[in-house]
């Protein structure tokens, strides 16, 4: 696992500007609500808001990126009044958390902006039960939320904007069909009835911590498409908590709040999550994991209970949406594997058509085509990763899905070059190449 994240591929440093552009931002983030009088919330709520606005706004052009990023308070203000609003009727709380996940994953059908808007909701309510906040808070709140996202927009969209030529990254399922038909509705309530398994079993657990194991059901779902993804992802969320709470314990346990200390851990967990997020998702719940823990040493409750309540609280959530996913209107791992081998197929078929043209003579630029198949090809490895999962005990299974992404990325290597050869003014010439 080590060996997974740290000698990944990181073509253009990428992975590495988007974890220290990330620092740089919610760092702004941070000192601007604090030079703002802001409180301790304020400021935590106002670096929680940039976090978020870095990592989950993910729009294909750097325009659309920012209309969604101008967006994020359109949806944010509200749920973050809604949460505040019923902060002493919990009956009517929790109805509206379980509305607000249904809700946030049903948005997941208006692409990566529906996703975004969806995930920012969702945190801004369950950021209400972390800071506890009340009416009271609100007007503080509002502030730090609008300056974070001003000071994490001049970083992202000014200072360090560099989202032109970064990679495209894997877009969701196809959202194809009509009601329960549709993917995007299947999940919206299976994870509702996961939430509302999660809430239940996490009060009974904790009276205080509830939210935590809504929480974990919550992040299992995000970016997946699939019964095998949503139980895979399961598996690493609860293997990310448990390292990162042994990681807590030898590193954020002994500072307990100490500001210096924490700040500077807090930024190296920031770094964490972004630079590990596209590689591991257990590396990234181990940042996130140590992330929280700062947080709570912040506020003068770090301990070890509290760590043991994490990770419980954190498998209710998991065990929430494994049921949720086996039993409520199940999204089978084979019928959306073939789907996005499907896509990458005709993408691969496409594109090999643009370039045969173009070396024909005609006006067609195959270009876009790759970046697309890029795209489809990360689906496509999302999907299979439950079958090539090491636990998976079905052997043949396994060696198939093995050998189709070889093929895959055969083709998309053979596209690529033929895509090159075809631009190139000499190269294009030689008429074999059609």
């Amino acid at each position: 696992m080590l060996k997974k994240v740290f000698v990944a591929p990181d073509p253009g440093h990428t992975r590495l500007r988007f974890a220290a552009r990330a620092v740089l931002g919610i760092g702004l983030a941070v000192v601007v609500c604090g030079l703002a009088g802001h409180s301790l919330v304020g400021m935590v709520a106002g670096g929680l808001a940039a976090l978020l606005a870095l990592f989950t706004v993910t729009d294909a052009t750097v325009r659309g990126q920012a209309v969604t990023t101008a967006l994020l308070p359109v949806v944010g203000i509200p749920v973050l009044a809604l949460a505040a609003g019923l902060h002493t009727h919990p009956v009517g709380r929790d109805f509206a958390f379980i509305a607000v996940v249904g809700a946030g994953v049903y948005a997941r059908r208006w692409g990566a902006r529906g996703h975004s808007l969806g995930v920012f909701g969702f945190m801004m309510f369950f950021v209400g039960q972390f800071l506890r906040v009340t009416p009271a808070r609100l007007p503080e709140l509002y502030a730090g939320l609008l300056l974070s996202l001003l000071a994490a927009s001049a970083v992202r969209f000014g200072l360090w904007c560099y989202e032109r030529r970064m990679p495209p990254a894997a877009v969701p399922a196809p959202p194809g069909g009509t009601g329960l038909a549709r993917v995007t509705t299947r999940q919206a309530v299976q994870a509702a009835a996961g939430a509302g398994f999660a809430l239940v079993i996490g009060q009974l657990v904790s009276g205080q911590r509830w939210y935590w194991a809504v929480g974990a059901t919550w992040w299992v779902f995000v970016n997946t498409a699939s019964r095998g993804e949503t139980l895979v992802r399961g598996f690493r969320r609860v293997l990310g908590t448990l390292l990162g709470v042994a990681l807590g314990v030898l590193v954020a346990m002994p500072v307990h709040g100490e500001p210096v200390a924490s700040a500077v851990l807090v930024a190296v967990a920031v770094f964490g999550i972004f630079y590990t997020a596209a590689v591991s998702y257990t590396w990234m719940m181990l940042w996130v994991t140590l992330l929280a823990e700062l947080l709570y040493g912040l506020f003068g409750v770090l301990g070890p209970a509290l760590l043991a309540l994490r990770v419980a609280e954190t498998a209710v959530g998991v065990v929430g949406a494994a049921l949720a996913v086996l039993f409520v209107l199940p999204v089978t791992t084979h019928r959306t594997t073939d789907a996005s081998i499907q896509r990458a197929l005709h993408c691969v078929r496409a594109c090999t058509a643009e370039a045969a043209a173009r070396l024909a003579g005609a006006d067609a630029d195959p270009a876009p085509r790759v970046a697309e198949l890029e795209q489809l090809l990360g689906r496509v490895r999302l999907s299979v990763a439950p079958l090539t999962h090491p636990v998976n005990p079905l052997l043949w299974r396994k060696r198939r899905a093995r050998r189709v992404l070889a093929l895959l990325d055969d083709c998309a290597r053979e596209v690529r070059g033929l895509v090159t050869v075809a631009a190139d003014p000499v190269a294009s010439h030689d008429a074999r190449l059609a």
